[in-house]
Order: C-alpha cells, then structure tokens, then sequence
C-alpha cells in the first residue's frame, strides 16, 4: 500500500522497487507525474530529492503519492545509512530530471547528498532521463559524461526537442513520463518473455497497450565499418568509415535484450552477448548479410559499403617503376537496395546514408529508390559527424513523413534514438495487422 493508500501489485511493475530520483531543474514538475504513472504500473517507488529539488517542488507533494515518504538527507531520516538502505533494496534508480551537475557526480563518483550517494551504493540498473538548456545538453563536457556513463551500462533516456525554460525551443526538453515508464518497463520486465522464436520473422515490439517494445528475444542484424576493395595483396580501394555508428548501435540492441548478429569490417571490440561475423569487402558483406537477413525482425545497414570494385585484383604488388597502374572498376552489389527488394512484410529495414550537399534531399531520393523503412542521414562535412569521430548528427526520416533531427551528442544516444524510431515504426504496424 503506498502513501495514499493505494494497494500496489497490478501492472506491469508489480513487486518492483524503483529509487526516484529527483533533482534541480524546471522540469521537476513532471516528475509527479511520473511517480503517479510508476505507482499505476505497479511499482513501489521511494522517492530521493536533492536540494536544488525542493526549489521547484515540495517532499509532501511525493510523499503523498509514493510509497513512502520522500527522502532528501543523509544524515536527518529515521535511518543511519539511507543510502545503503535504499541503494540495496531496488530493482532500478531512476533519476529524472538529470541536471548536468548529477550527471557529473555519477561520472567522477562525488557524493555529498543522498541521491548521488544511493547511486553509488546500489548494484541495480540505472536510467537516468536528462532535461537542460540546449547550450547545456551539446557542451562537450556533458556529451562526454554521458558516453562514459553509456559504457558504464547505464540506461540514458534522452531528452526531446520542445519548449525550454525562459521561452526558448530546442533539444533538452524531459522525456514524456510515458516514455520513461515505457523504457523502464522495457529494462524492467526484458527476462519476463521467451528467448525463442517462432519459425519465421515478428514484428519488434510485443504489441500490448502501452507495455513498451519488448525487445527479448527479437533479432536484430547490423552492419558496420567501411569495406576494403582490394587492388593488389598490398593496397586497396576504402572510405573512412570507422564502424563505431554501427558497433554503437549493436550495442544498444543488445543492452535492451535483442539478440544482435553484426557484420563488420571494423576491429573495435564487442560485447560477448552479439554474434559477431567478421568480413573485409562488398561482396563479403552482400554474402554475410543477405544470408542472415530472411530471419530478423530489424535491418540496420550502417555499413560504408564501397561503389565500386577493381574488375580484377592483381597478384603481385604493382611496383610504381611501371608507372601508374590502370585499374577497372565495377559496381558491387546494392546491398541495401536488395534488402529492400527481398524484405518481409513485418521486417523493418533502416538504411544510412553519408553525404556532403543536398543532404535532406539526397536522403530523400534514396530512402525511395531503395526501399528503406528508414533512412538515417548525416552530413560528413561538418565538424564532429561521422567518420571517426565519437559524436554524430543525423537525420532520420521516414515514409509516413516523419523526420526527427537528432542534434549532435555521442553515438550511443545517436543509437538509442534510431532504435526507438524503428521500434515505433514496427509497433504502428504491429498495431494495425
């Protein structure tokens, strides 16, 4: 029974405990609600405030609707070691809204109140749903705070473009609280659905009201890194594609509980969770992915596949005394435009583009001409995106018309975003069949 007398146990976070936290920021005010829709799914939820909390919104307010009064020292509650207490007892800490000062505790391990404390002590998942001024959100001192915090494992529910504090518009908006619900449900309840699948591809998500994706079990194949074409045993035909765009996004799928195929050209490593299947050129790729394709409920070609190949590959190093070789070359196979043609009715297939001018309008073209579901689009010319870089921008848009703009951050929330994109694409469709 919660503070107000509600009996918990029905819905999808029945018996969970879930810490939440709290912090400074205008957008503390939506966290009342998302206490409210944690209670109606289920869930026992103990509130933590910080300080820079109860500026905005008062412990009563979260007392009386939690399940058990709110929280906010170390050192003044009714138990010695509160932090120990809650940290150790909890299925998950969510902390919501994250200013950029919590999120900077949590990298560098600075305790000096309760929430951060409690982070630190507890061994559970934790998701933090960050909200800040635009300015805030694209400094490279939080971008890289949360790359770090993603390779920690913990769970970032990005932020939406909206309205901000002081009447300004841009990225940093709260996530809607039915969407952080939706994700932690999704951490929460992953191992709850069987491993095995049926012969034959299904839709992603496990279509049921507003229960989240339901990604256990679902299979997802990504390819990544930029193909070699060999000229002679020494040289070869390349771009600067790198992989870290497509390995990110394995990544992520694997951290929400899909069971993730990736083939790459890259070398950077891989969690031991996805099935890695290793390859060097075009058609290599074409071979490795065409043939794992039929059975996946998502396609992610994030591969820099190359256009074209030498007609023939030498079998001694050209020596530059006989002069500049002449080299032939031929087109490889359209990979992307082949899944499109071969793929099933309820895959989704989400394609990548790299371009230099007429960016939206290029990716337009080709999301048509090959028969994506989605297409992801970054412009390689400008600073920070793309190849080799840790950061990237991009574009992703859609048949129906949709097209989200995900301003530059690190590749891990680039991934997470286009994840959720494809998930609400097979949802929709799930939905309507």
């Amino acid at each position: 029974m919660n503070a107000t007398g509600a009996t918990e146990g029905d819905g999808p976070l029945a018996g969970r405990h879930i810490v939440l936290g709290v912090t400074g920021g205008i957008a503390a005010y939506k966290a009342i609600e998302l206490c409210r829709r944690l209670i109606d799914a289920g869930a026992y939820v103990a509130p933590v405030l910080t300080e820079g909390a109860q500026r905005f919104v008062g412990a009563a307010t979260f007392s009386a609707l939690a399940s058990e009064p709110a929280q906010s020292s170390l050192f003044d509650g009714p138990h010695p070691i509160p932090h120990t207490r809650l940290g150790q007892r909890t299925d998950l800490v969510l902390v919501a809204p994250a200013t950029a000062r919590v999120l900077s505790d949590l990298t560098t391990g600075r305790s000096d109140d309760l929430l951060v404390a409690t982070l630190l002590a507890t061994e559970a998942p934790v998701m933090v749903a960050p909200a800040m001024h635009t300015e805030m959100w694209r400094h490279p001192s939080v971008v890289d705070n949360l790359a770090l915090l993603r390779r920690r494992g913990v769970v970032i529910v990005d932020p939406e473009s909206g309205r901000l504090a002081g009447g300004d518009v841009g990225e940093g908006r709260l996530a809607g609280p039915e969407r952080i619900v939706d994700r932690a449900i999704e951490l929460l309840t992953a191992g709850s659905e069987p491993a095995a699948l049926p012969a034959g591809a299904r839709p992603l998500p496990a279509a049921s009201g507003d229960v989240g994706m339901g990604w256990r079990g679902r299979r997802v194949l990504v390819s990544a890194g930029g193909t070699r074409e060999a000229i002679d045993p020494v040289r070869f035909l390349g771009n600067r594609s790198t992989g870290k765009q497509g390995h990110a996004l394995a990544e992520e799928a694997a951290q929400l509980g899909a069971a993730v195929t990736l083939v790459t050209t890259s070398e950077l490593p891989t969690s031991p969770a996805i099935e890695r299947r290793q390859v060097t050129s075009a058609a290599e790729m074409a071979d490795a992915v065409l043939e794992a394709a039929p059975s996946m409920d998502l396609v992610i070609m994030a591969a820099a596949v190359a256009d074209f190949t030498p007609a023939a590959v030498a079998d001694c190093k050209l020596k530059k005394a006989d002069g500049a070789p002449s080299i032939e070359l031929v087109p490889t196979q359209d990979i992307l435009a082949e899944l499109g043609r071969r793929k099933p009715a309820s895959q989704v297939l989400v394609g990548f583009a790299a371009e230099t001018d007429d960016v939206e309008a290029n990716a337009a073209a080709k999301l048509e001409r090959k028969g994506a579901d989605l297409l992801v689009v970054n412009d390689v010319g400008a600073p920070g995106v793309g190849f080799g870089h840790d950061t990237n921008e991009v574009l992703i848009l859609g048949h129906s018309g949709e097209r989200i703009s995900v301003p530059l951050t690190d590749k891990s929330a680039v991934a997470a975003r286009v994840l959720e994109c494809a998930g609400a694409l097979a949802a929709a469709r799930a939905a309507s069949s």
